[in-house]
């Protein structure tokens, strides 16, 4: 079963309803809205896994949805997959150039979109994050090019394995990740990193974090997370 959260914006209540039903049937956790401008305030406020976009909206539509979206540095991460009419080739590529993941063409097979949506959150997780960009967060700092963490200022002391994985985390804030996709990110040919040897490393971390540690959450059935800052 899924685990992820999607954001439907769709205006058309029997479309949005069959979205909702399928999606939750598959296992995702599933918020829906009919505005552009509820999408990106429920965006902000809480990021999910995946915005799933019509582009016929009412006031603002889902081309300055995702022009949006994608510019905003909260939101810029989360991957889209865009609804849209027949024949509206134009609206298309213009979506893709600002920054979408994918689209479907209403009307559309249910069991072909999830299979679309699959794809695309697999993608977006597997994407290789930018080790070289300093990450702060909470009262935490990440210096990769000084393989440097501080907590409050106070330099803490962390493996070179230990520390890619917070770096991972902490990139991007409020995602899970399950034990496969921390291995996968943080292997680099040099030493054998297993899904289970994360866990190994979440404890040590946690431990040299000491208050910071708290960060690093346990989702329970499916991986961890580092807490979004509020």
């Amino acid at each position: 079963m899924a685990h992820e959260s999607i954001l439907v914006v769709e205006d058309e209540s029997d479309i949005q309803e069959l979205l909702r039903f399928n999606l939750a049937k598959d296992g995702y956790r599933v918020q829906c809205t009919d505005s552009g401008e509820e999408a990106l305030r429920l965006a902000r406020s809480s990021p999910p896994d995946l915005v799933l976009l019509d582009l016929m909206l009412p006031g603002m539509d889902g081309l300055e949805v995702c022009r949006k979206l994608k510019s905003d540095s909260r939101t810029q991460h989360i991957p889209i997959l865009m609804l849209t009419a027949k024949g509206e080739e134009t609206d298309i590529v213009t979506g893709l150039e600002l920054g979408a993941d994918d689209y479907m063409t209403k009307p559309f097979s249910p069991r072909v979109l999830t299979a679309r949506i699959r794809t695309v959150l697999r993608r977006a997780a597997t994407e290789p994050f930018d080790e070289q960009s300093p990450v702060k967060v909470h009262d935490l700092a990440i210096h990769p090019g000084r393989h440097e963490v501080l907590v409050s200022d106070v330099p803490v002391c962390l493996t070179r394995t230990e520390f890619r994985v917070l770096q991972y985390l902490a990139s991007r804030p409020g995602w899970v990740f399950t034990r496969y996709q921390i291995a996968d990110a943080i292997h680099d040919g040099d030493a054998m990193v297993t899904d289970r040897s994360i866990d190994v490393q979440i404890v040590g971390l946690r431990k040299k974090l000491g208050e910071a540690g708290r960060y690093i959450e346990t989702v329970r059935g499916v991986g961890y997370r580092f807490k979004e800052s509020r």
